[in-house]
């Protein structure tokens, strides 16, 4: 079997909500991540924490527990136009982030980057990079048998508790 052909038989569990926002029923705003930036009160806010310059936040449809995004507030596309301190920003939210996630849920590995551009996968043409943890023995007996993945934390639990964590969190360690 070609490798195209076992991961075109995968299942995948949703939740109803994102193959609506997959098909493109999202909040009619220019950018969802500027309406986060703006609390714009028609767009699913998750945001953990922000600086000046960059917000994280509860991706809203996590790949596993802990799935972060991170975002300069100031509307880009394209990792080219950030700048030294909006880099510098989001490295060290990134760091906190994982220092967070190993100490609280005991992450002994992480998925971190940007999908750019068109063509690489993204959704939301507001740049932001991703942070997914990565977890001993992930594959449950649905990957095995079914070849089926589910998320067990929902999106808005994990912002509360993430928020709380991240409040009591030094900044350096």
């Amino acid at each position: 079997m070609s490798s195209y052909e076992e991961h075109s038989l995968r299942k995948n569990l949703f939740s109803i909500g994102k193959l609506g926002y997959a098909k493109g029923d999202r909040p009619n705003v220019d950018c969802i991540l500027c309406g986060v930036r703006d609390k714009n009160e028609i767009v699913p806010n998750l945001t953990i924490a922000e600086t000046e310059l960059s917000i994280v936040s509860v991706n809203l449809f996590p790949y596993n527990p802990g799935h972060i995004i991170i975002f300069p507030k100031r509307h880009i596309i394209h990792y080219l136009e950030l700048t030294e301190e909006e880099a510098l920003d989001i490295h060290r939210l990134t760091q906190k982030t994982m220092r967070i996630l190993e100490k609280q849920w005991k992450v002994q590995g992480f998925n971190i980057g940007y999908n750019l551009g068109k063509n690489s996968g993204g959704s939301i043409p507001h740049i932001h990079e991703h942070i997914v943890p990565r977890f001993p023995n992930e594959a449950g007996f649905l990957d095995v048998l079914s070849n089926t993945r589910i998320v067990i934390y929902e999106p808005y639990q994990m912002w509360e508790d993430l928020k709380k964590i991240w409040a009591n969190e030094p900044e350096n360690v």
